[in-house]
């Protein structure tokens, strides 16, 4: 009876929409909680390696750097190679390196297998999007998109609790070496969930476009995270001046090879949603870091609140994002995105006016509770709907490259978002946030995403086109 009925569930999870959906959710919740979760074990891990703080600060942004510069690579590997055949490789490159990070025995080694992590991260991550895009059709994609981003949101939301649970009862390894037994599950069941791909023609990787790219992105991530902490001096300057050289060689070159499989397809940019989708994630990622940065700020400098308390006090903007993500994505599936996103924006903008308000020296945390609610329903109709119209009109055969293009603008967003407040904020008052710094660089935040959500006015509909399905 066993081995009648195994080949028949086999073929019914086979490219079910809904069992590749599980899969690819548990691979997007584990990068993102490797973004969250080692930030509670860095006194632990200070004292085991004998780590200064900037040699653990590096294992934090490695992972940040590798992933930020290769994710526009990995979406095109997809593209040309197979997304299951590449997604299975990021998940064992991810699960490998969290064996060595569990198994460090010196800061030096913890970094390496930091950046391993997050290339691992890069491969697996556009992949997500572009499979989630086969799998299901246009007018359900949405739906799948939410799911996504409510896995994201739970990761982002449980992170820190975990990682301070794993520390305090086992050991700082332990944050590593949860991964391997959830990736050795994803690397079985994604082989057997998963669709295969049909054979293609031999493609040839844009290897000097991947090198150039590459460059052109780790010059960016460098300059813009470390520029704050280097005091923006000439060093920063010229590395962010090398990052304008690499993008304006890397886009000559993209130009003379668009007729040869280039690692940016210039089609994407000549539809009418993906690019203006592109500048809105850039203001609306920053936007978001870049208000999470100053109430943090504000909650433990000027409230006097412990950093677990500072935490809880966003948790409410983050619970509410969780939670109504599927609703925005269903909501995609039925009403135009470009509505829900300036409908997101909207609510955003009016969520930080009304924390701006409330900021004073006096002030009690219940006076944010509201606001920070309504920020997080604001939240829920950004970042779902900005994907669906975004991808909404890309063709099947350029989906990888268009997911890689689109969050490595959402991780630059963030960067620029936390560099620009962390910049304002210390010319304006140095070491101590005040109330009228805090106060002013909200605002500014609002205003940046009032600028994002006039793109949304101009935004085309959503395509509806019936697809088949693999």
């Amino acid at each position: 009876m066993t081995t009648v009925s195994e080949p028949k569930l086999l073929t019914k999870l086979r490219g079910n929409p809904w069992a590749v959906l599980a899969v690819l959710s548990l691979a997007y919740f584990l990068t993102q909680l490797d973004v969250a979760v080692l930030a509670v074990a860095v006194p632990s891990i200070m004292a085991d390696l004998d780590a200064s703080a900037d040699q653990v600060v590096w294992s934090l942004s490695a992972y940040i750097f590798l992933l930020a510069m290769a994710l526009i690579t990995a979406g095109r590997l997809g593209d040309l190679y197979g997304r299951r055949r590449i997604f299975l490789i990021g998940v064992a490159v991810f699960t490998a390196a969290s064996v060595a990070a569990g198994l460090a025995q010196g800061p030096g080694q913890l970094i390496a297998a930091r950046a391993v992590q997050g290339l691992g991260a890069a491969l697996l991550t556009p992949q997500t999007l572009a499979l989630l895009m086969e799998a299901f059709p246009p007018d359900r994609r949405g739906t799948a998109f939410g799911i996504r981003g409510a896995v994201g949101g739970i990761a982002a939301i449980s992170g820190p609790a975990a990682g301070g649970v794993l520390v305090s009862t086992l050991d700082w390894r332990w944050i590593f070496w949860l991964n391997v037994p959830l990736g050795l599950l994803m690397l079985v069941v994604g082989r057997l969930v998963l669709p295969e791909v049909a054979d293609r023609v031999r493609r040839r990787l844009d290897v000097t476009g991947v090198v150039l790219a590459s460059a052109a992105l780790f010059c960016l991530a460098f300059g813009i995270s470390q520029g704050e902490r280097y005091g923006w001096n000439g060093g920063i300057w010229a590395t962010l001046g090398g990052s304008g050289l690499f993008v304006v060689a890397f886009l000559a070159q993209q130009r003379r090879r668009q007729n040869r499989e280039p690692l940016v397809p210039f089609t994407l940019f000549r539809r009418r949603n993906f690019p203006l989708m592109n500048g809105f994630s850039l203001t609306t990622s920053g936007t978001v870091i870049g208000l999470v940065l100053v109430l943090s700020l504000y909650f433990q400098q000027v409230l006097g609140l412990d950093a677990w308390a500072a935490g809880l006090m966003i948790v409410p903007a983050s619970l509410f994002s969780t939670l109504l993500d599927p609703v925005a994505g269903r909501l995609a599936d039925r009403v135009q995105g470009r509505y829900l996103l300036l409908a997101g924006a909207a609510a955003t903008v009016a969520g930080m006016a009304w924390a701006a308000i409330e900021m004073r020296d006096g002030a009690t945390w219940t006076a944010f509770v509201a606001p920070m609610c309504v920020i997080g329903v604001g939240n829920a109709f950004l970042f779902t709907p900005l994907a669906v119209v975004a991808l909404s009109d890309v063709e099947q055969q350029q989906a990888g490259a268009a997911s890689g293009v689109l969050i490595t603008s959402l991780q630059i967003g963030s960067m620029l978002g936390a560099a620009a407040v962390g910049t304002l904020l210390h010319s304006q008052i140095g070491e101590v946030v005040t109330v009228g710094a805090a106060r002013a660089a909200m605002l500014l935040l609002a205003g940046v995403a009032v600028l994002g959500g006039i793109a949304c006015l101009v935004a085309g509909p959503n395509l509806t086109r019936t697809t088949s399905q693999p």
